[in-house]
Parts: structure tokens; C-alpha cells; sequence
């Protein structure tokens, strides 16, 4: 596991520009129910906006653009790769420790949001390309995935507590990563352990719904949503 760096980000901002710009834009995409490809690409510049102001102002007052609608792939794709390089260049200005306003745990740094926003882009990377119909588990790092898998678990899933989105899972899923020898197992939940091996792109998938659990243990555990 490692915490991502600018590279990532710009290897993860480069990979999805591309899948959009080769994707139909109307197309369905599974792993966000009701959204098009178009609608997937504006909540990712959307986000990105917004994590900019939070840097840049401190706030968690920005108000994105209205996006447009009518573009082909290859605007959609050019259209979104300028709100992401605005972020690249707010967050290495602020530098990894400089002050932000974060909505998680954490230090309230950029570097809170460059790890963030990598894994923002990575999954809906995946959910581009998977609206494609293509195999889309190779835009994920294993390295990176199983980060993301310990974002879930120290950050998003009490965060969803803590604001009564969700109730406690009743069982702690000790989680360990069959393609990383030597990574430390995450820890969801509380109440009895219950362990869980798998790849950790796969885990890392699974907790964000965008692949259903084989164990019926974890399946009942995530009717809750760990995740927003």
C-alpha cells in the first residue's frame, strides 16, 4: 500500500481523458445507476472544481461551472482534461502539507485531496472503460487499489456513521490482499471478525458496489453503505 503521488494522479487523469475520448458518451454506466458516460465525466469535473476551491479558498463553498451538453467524445474528453490540469496545478502549488479544507479525517492538506481525487478518477476510470464493455480491472494498481481499500476503512466508512448514513456493520471484515504478500490487513467494521482474501482490486471494487460479494457473510455486511 502507498499513498498516491502527483505521477499517479496524472497517469489517472490521462488514462480517463482517454477512455472518455473513446467512449460513447450516451452510454449506460452500471457502476453509477441512471448516470450516462456524459453525466460521469461532468461529476468528475465537478468534483475536481470543488476540491480546487477547497484548496485554493479553504472552503467547501465552490460552485462549478454548468457544464455543457452537447459534446461529442473528444470535447467531453478535452472539456474535462482542463478542469483536471487546473486541479494538478492548484495542488502542486499548495504543495503536499499546504492548508486545504478537507471533508474527511485526516490532515486537512492538498495532499489529502491529490490522494482523493486519484482515487476518484481511478474507479470512474474503471467505470468508463467498463461501459465499453471492455475488462476494465487492469486501469487499477494493486498497489493503489489496496490504498484505496484502507481509504474506505479509516475514512469513508465512519464518516457515513458519523453522519447516520449508515448503521455499524456487525461484523469487522479483516481484509488481506492475496496479490500483495506482506500488506497489512485492513479492518472494516466492529463486532466479530470475519476474514476476507481476495485481489485487492477486487476488494477494492467490491466495497465500492461496483462488484457484488461471493461471500454471504460480506454480502450481508455491505447492504450498508460504506461508501457514499
Amino acid at each position: 500500500m502507498r499513498s498516491p503521488t502527483d505521477a499517479d494522479l496524472a497517469a489517472a487523469v490521462d488514462a480517463f481523458t482517454a477512455a472518455v475520448a473513446g467512449s460513447d458518451p450516451a452510454a449506460a454506466v452500471a457502476g453509477c445507476p441512471g448516470w450516462s458516460v456524459t453525466d460521469l465525466v461532468h461529476h468528475v469535473a465537478e468534483v475536481h472544481q470543488w476540491c480546487a476551491h477547497a484548496v485554493v479558498a479553504g472552503t467547501p463553498d465552490g460552485v462549478p461551472e454548468t457544464p455543457p451538453s452537447d459534446l461529442d467524445a473528444a470535447g467531453l474528453a478535452s472539456w474535462y482534461a482542463g478542469h483536471a490540469a487546473h486541479l494538478r496545478q492548484v495542488l502542486a502549488e499548495a504543495g503536499t502539507d499546504g492548508p486545504a479544507w478537507t471533508f474527511g479525517s485526516g490532515p486537512h492538506t492538498a495532499g489529502w485531496w491529490l490522494r482523493r481525487q486519484t482515487h476518484e478518477v481511478l474507479v470512474h476510470t474503471w467505470d468508463v472503460v467498463t461501459a465499453a464493455g471492455a475488462d476494465a480491472d487492469a486501469v487499477l494498481a494493486p498497489d493503489l487499489a489496496w490504498d484505496g481499500v484502507e481509504e474506505i476503512a479509516s475514512m469513508f466508512y465512519p464518516r457515513q456513521v458519523r453522519l447516520g448514513r449508515t448503521e455499524p456493520l456487525p461484523v469487522t471484515l479483516v481484509l488481506t490482499a492475496t496479490d500483495l504478500p506482506g500488506a497489512d490487513a485492513v479492518r472494516l467494521g466492529e463486532g466479530p471478525e470475519h476474514r476476507v482474501e481476495g485481489s485487492a482490486v477486487d476488494l477494492l471494487l467490491t466495497l465500492w458496489r461496483r462488484r457484488p460479494p461471493t461471500d454471504p457473510v460480506v454480502a450481508e455486511a455491505l447492504t450498508r453503505a460504506v461508501t457514499p
